[in-house]
């Protein structure tokens, strides 16, 4: 015959947490990036003292990697786009040697979206 323990230690397990119908989606974290995307300002400003590389790692410093809004990631694609267009093509190898392994992942996606969206010469220089 079974004994009474008065344990309720079986109490505490919740049993609905392995349930397949009570699927709750995990908290996305959000990544270290600010909500706006990068400073077009501070950029453009880079740009027009001569600082592409600099300004290339601003841009990809402050991409909006979690954002869900459409218009601040098409803002920065374009961004990014100008700032590679204003890199002469024989300094990119250069420029891209400057950044850490982070930003060259962030780059090949804004590569990759620039492909999408060619622009006139845009492909060719991205290449």
């Amino acid at each position: 015959m079974a004994t009474n323990t008065f344990s309720s230690a079986f109490r505490k397990i919740d049993v609905d947490q392995y349930n397949e119908d009570n699927y709750r989606e995990e908290e996305v974290v959000e990544l270290q990036s600010p909500p706006g995307g990068p400073d077009e300002n501070e950029v453009v400003g880079l740009m027009n003292q001569g600082k592409h590389v600099d300004a290339l790692k601003t841009v990809l410093r402050n991409a909006p990697l979690g954002s869900k809004n459409q218009q601040i990631k098409d803002n920065a694609l374009n961004l990014t786009m100008r700032v590679l267009l204003a890199i002469k093509s024989s300094q990119i190898e250069d420029a891209v040697n400057a950044l850490d392994r982070d930003q060259v992942d962030v780059l090949m996606k804004y590569v990759y979206r620039g492909f999408e969206t060619p622009s006139e010469g845009s492909s060719g220089h991205l290449l």
